[in-house]
C-alpha cells in the first residue's frame, strides 16, 4: 500500500469515527469534500485533508487516526497525556485483562475473515477496528507502567 493510500485510508476512518454529518458540522466542509479526501478515485489522489480539519475532526473523535498514521510512518509511539484522560484507569491488572480479551477478539475476527481463504475489504476494516482498540489498551497499560515506575 502506498503513503497516500495509507494515509486516505485512516482520514476515512477519522470521518466515519466523528460520523459523516458531525464532521460537516465540525470543518464547514460538505459531505463530498470530505468524501474527496479518502477517496482513492485517481481523479482525488493529490487531495488530502488540511492540517485544521484533521484536528478539528481528531479533537472530537475517539482515536487520533490519521496523527497515529503520520506516526507510524515516522516510526514514533504515540502517548496520551495523562492530565487529558477523561476516566481513570483500572490499572495494570485491568490493562491485562482489557488486553487479552481485545487479542482474543482480533484472533476471531481473523479467524472469521480467513475461513474463505481471502480477506474482504469489510473484514480488513474489522481487523483494523480490533488493531486499534489493542493499540489503545496498549498506550493505557504503558501510561499505567510510567505511573509505576514515578
Amino acid at each position: 500500500m502506498s503513503i497516500a493510500n495509507y494515509l486516505k485510508k485512516h482520514t476515512e476512518a477519522l470521518v466515519k469515527d466523528v460520523g459523516i454529518e458531525a464532521a460537516c458540522e465540525l470543518t464547514g466542509k460538505s459531505k463530498a469534500t470530505l468524501g474527496r479526501y479518502y477517496s482513492d478515485a485517481d481523479e482525488h489522489g493529490d487531495r488530502f485533508m488540511p492540517i485544521d480539519v484533521v484536528a478539528a475532526l481528531e479533537s472530537a473523535a475517539r482515536f487520533p487516526h490519521v496523527t497515529s498514521a503520520l506516526a507510524d510512518l515516522r516510526g514514533i509511539t504515540l502517548s496520551y497525556d495523562s492530565e487529558r484522560r477523561n476516566a481513570q484507569s483500572g490499572g495494570i491488572n485491568a490493562d491485562v485483562v482489557a488486553l487479552s480479551q481485545r487479542f482474543a477478539m482480533l484472533m476471531a475476527e481473523y479467524n472469521q475473515a480467513i475461513g474463505d481463504g481471502r480477506i474482504s475489504i469489510n473484514e480488513a476494516k474489522r481487523l483494523l477496528r480490533e488493531t486499534l482498540e489493542i493499540q489503545k489498551v496498549l498506550l493505557e497499560m504503558k501510561l499505567n507502567l510510567e505511573e509505576e515506575v514515578s
